[in-house]
């Protein structure tokens, strides 16, 4: 199993990656470098010109006998070889000879899937443009938006939603560089032969493996040993950050819509079912998938690490795992990124209820403010100690903290009761909680704009 579905994924644009995904990409994924390797070794002079193009002609799908390639795999047991066969049945005689000609299994299946992977790797930068685009607007509309900072899940100081927000957006820029960075490591060209030395090929090995790659418009890997692994890892590791960044957001969207907080909600629409008994629920559904689904992606890498370790030239269960795993990653962050885009664009946010949330301690969040303008006048450590007793009095007697400060004989040598009453309140102590929004938001509007002009390239 890959992704983890419910009723939700149905509703979502995956903007074509699950087809991607299908078995039928992943066969037309083999012809397109079968036909790359061909073409290179026409031009190169390794097999006549005719051959490669009448190769190149025949790559396609429709041109496979698929019942046929079922009753080969069940004789010979190999998971390419009836691929193969069908492909050469499937061209003339004499361009047919010409397949496959000094490449292995691997130098094919690994090619094809980044082949895979990158297209869909461009449809990921997409999904995270549209993303950014949407917390920019959530950031900028609530800028001034007051809300309860906590820590330790205390309320700390006040902030803004869209300083929240940016903190998001900040992270997501990050694994949008690295997206970017790691193109160039796990988008690779591999054909090298058996063991990744040429020993076929000879010296126009590296010369056909050049112009694969720039058929295919992917580098080619200065060595192309089989048991090289490292680069899937670490691709899996930066879609498992960028999917910590978006199951950070969903968390935080799961816990502050409980009503005992509600400060956000999903985007609800009439006649959507939270329960089979429950007439009253409505779930975040978008949150708990997104939780769901990155949760698994984490435990890929691990696995990948003890298999990439594993000795020799090539390892046949070391294909298998990231086969499977790095097919999984994909199909999770897809699941996840889609989920991501729609929370994003249609979260609700509560303001009032998040004013009054800040509002709850009756200023007693505001403590800090008090010390730091009483410091100016006793000292950093005298206020400290003065405002920690009064704030504990006022916790534990249950007082009002306006009440217990202006009957304090220190407070009153400093403070008049009116200046008492606008320290406490929140929207006077956000910092530069409005400022860091609107930054962050700038920055992340010329990233997008950046992308946007440049445009990602198409890849074949």
């Amino acid at each position: 199993m890959g992704a983890l579905y419910d009723s939700k994924s149905k509703t979502l644009d995956d903007k074509g990656i699950k087809n991607l995904l299908s078995q039928d990409a992943k066969y037309q994924a083999w012809l397109t470098v079968e036909a790359a390797l061909a073409k290179a070794q026409g031009e190169l002079g390794v097999i006549p010109v005719a051959a490669a193009t009448h190769i190149n002609e025949k790559a396609q799908i429709e041109n496979l006998d698929f019942a046929k390639m079922d009753e080969i795999y069940r004789q010979v047991g190999h998971g390419f070889v009836p691929f193969l066969k069908v492909f050469v049945a499937a061209c003339d005689a004499e361009s047919g000879k010409y397949i496959h000609f000094g490449a292995t299994t691997q130098n094919i299946q690994q090619t094809s899937q980044n082949l895979i992977a990158k297209q869909i790797h461009q449809e990921f930068k997409q999904f995270m443009l549209e993303i950014m685009g949407n917390l920019i607007n959530l950031v900028k509309e609530n800028a001034e938006t007051i809300m309860a900072g906590r820590t330790h899940g205390k309320h700390a100081i006040p902030i803004t939603y869209g300083y929240k927000a940016s903190v998001w957006l900040s992270e997501l820029m990050t694994s949008y560089e690295r997206l970017e960075e790691v193109e160039k490591r796990i988008f690779t060209t591999m054909m090298g032969g058996a063991i990744g030395a040429f020993n076929a090929a000879g010296e126009k090995g590296i010369a056909v493996q050049t112009r694969v790659a720039e058929i295919l418009h992917m580098p080619a890997m200065a060595i192309p040993s089989r048991n090289i692994n490292a680069p899937k890892i670490e691709y899996i590791n930066v879609l498992a950050l960028l999917a910590n960044n978006l199951h950070k957001i969903a968390e935080e969207v799961f816990q502050t819509s409980i009503e005992e907080f509600g400060e956000v909600s999903e985007g609800f629409a009439k006649g959507t079912i939270g329960s089979s008994t429950m007439p009253h629920k409505i779930n975040p559904k978008l949150s708990k998938g997104i939780i769901a689904n990155a949760q698994k992606l984490y435990s890929l890498t691990s696995v990948g690490y003890y298999s990439a370790a594993r000795p020799f030239e090539a390892d046949s269960t070391t294909n298998m795992l990231f086969d499977g795993i790095f097919t999984e990653a994909l199909e999770l962050m897809t699941e996840i990124l889609m989920r991501g885009e729609e929370l994003t664009r249609t979260l609700e946010v509560h303001r009032e209820r998040m004013y009054q949330n800040a509002n709850i301690n009756h200023g007693l969040d505001n403590s800090e403010f008090i010390m730091m303008k009483l410091a100016a006048e006793i000292g950093k450590d005298q206020a400290h100690e003065l405002i920690y007793e009064l704030a504990i009095e006022t916790e534990l007697s249950q007082k009002n903290y306006a009440e217990v400060l202006l009957h304090n004989e220190k407070i009153q040598q400093v403070f008049k009761k009116n200046e008492i009453e606008e320290l406490l309140k929140p929207e006077n102590y956000i910092g530069l909680s409005v400022q860091l929004a609107y930054d962050t938001a700038k920055a992340a509007e010329k990233l997008v704009a950046k992308a946007q002009r440049q445009g990602d390239e198409v890849y074949v």
